[in-house]
């Protein structure tokens, strides 16, 4: 990831905030005919190794787990992004010398992949990564509700993955390069914006 030194994120509990705040990450994974990439839940597990280790599974029917893998494997995570208009700058008015932009937050996480089927550690990521999204439910719905032989026929559609994190990259591009003019126009345009998601990028921008 090309991260110009504005824009980089070094803070290592801001990148694991960014990780843990992301509902969908993507793995990608080199191959020699070339890489493969599949949308995830991912977990992470911040008690292993010096950055953590990411859990997740795959279904059994993807590719992506029999192919030889080439190098590490890399994990991308997504935090808030929005679109900004030049119109918001206080330097269109000016000189007229603004194009338009995109904000946004990312981590990249690398680290050697190991796929697994063993049924206890699959049982063991599901119900971890169920417990994640449904602790926030008024009624949160757990692995055990269904019934066990059940989820055993469930676990054998899947191949559960580890990757122990060896290198984090971060990117925080929010107008870091813009003047105060300038970003004070974005803040205050992504915060009148009918997108809840430009919405949350207003706060992130600095005054």
């Amino acid at each position: 990831m090309y991260i110009p030194p504005a824009f980089r994120d070094d803070d290592q509990e801001s990148l694991m905030a960014t990780i843990r705040a992301a509902r969908l990450a993507t793995l990608i994974t080199a191959t020699a005919e070339g890489p493969l990439a599949t949308p995830l839940p991912l977990l992470l597990d911040e008690n292993e190794g010096e950055h953590g280790v990411i859990y997740g599974h795959v279904a059994k029917a993807n590719p992506q787990w029999r192919v030889p893998l080439v190098g590490d494997g890399l994990a991308i995570f997504m935090g808030p992004d929005a679109y900004v208009t030049p119109a918001w700058y206080q330097t269109k008015q000016e000189t007229g010398k603004v194009v338009p932009t995109w904000n946004y937050v990312a981590v990249h996480a690398h680290g050697p992949v190991e796929f697994f089927e063993d049924a206890h550690r699959l049982l063991e990521v599901v119900t971890r990564l169920t417990n994640l999204h449904e602790g926030g439910r008024a009624s949160p719905w757990a692995v055990s509700d269904a019934p066990a032989d059940f989820i055993q026929s469930q676990l054998k559609g899947i191949v559960g993955l580890r990757m122990p994190i060896t290198r984090l990259e971060g990117k925080r591009k929010m107008s870091q390069n813009r003047n105060a003019a300038d970003r004070a126009g974005v803040i205050s345009g992504l915060s009148s914006s009918d997108r809840p998601s430009d919405r949350e990028v207003a706060p992130l921008i600095p005054v």
